[in-house]
């Protein structure tokens, strides 16, 4: 597995590979169609952040954004923090440490921005990701508000520099 920053011709295949990783909650939004187009534009998000892919065999198996310090976000967020943002893997491609890898290079370019926190944000429907996030020391600073009747929270972890 390759890591590296997204370039120009990778938007399409980001905004596949996270709409595919998304699409197993559609029944859970109260309307799909609208996160369906926020999924599926993904890729616009290297307009605040930097977008990491994880390749695999030359083909895109997984992406996420990582917004740094001080950057436009979310009000819920502090705007000090670095934010974690659609970490999606190709479903075909679960289980074998992409999610993992990329959520790690995130926490390592916090570390670069010398940052000593790093905050993501989840709900309790996404039970892998989730877990995975609390087995890596994130935890849960407050609720946000639910996104088209789904609950979400924000998490948060403390970095060692």
């Amino acid at each position: 597995m390759l890591l590296r920053d997204s370039t120009a011709t990778d938007a399409d295949a980001i905004n596949r590979v996270a709409l595919a990783a998304f699409d197993q909650f559609k029944a859970e939004y109260s309307d799909w169609p609208a996160m369906a187009s926020a999924y599926g534009s993904m890729s616009t998000l290297t307009e605040r952040g930097e977008i990491i892919v994880a390749e695999i065999s030359g083909a895109i198996a997984g992406a996420v954004a990582y917004i740094p310090p001080d950057r436009r976000k979310a009000r819920y967020f502090d705007k000090s923090w670095p934010v974690i943002r659609m970490l999606a893997v190709d479903p075909r491609r679960r289980g074998v440490g992409i999610g993992r890898a990329l959520t790690e290079e995130c926490i390592r370019r916090a570390k670069r921005d010398g940052s000593d926190v790093i905050a993501l944000h989840t709900s309790p429907i996404m039970t892998i990701a989730l877990s995975m996030y609390l087995r890596m020391g994130f935890e849960l600073q407050h609720e946000a508000p639910p996104i088209f009747g789904v609950p979400y929270g924000v998490y948060l972890k403390k970095l060692a520099l």
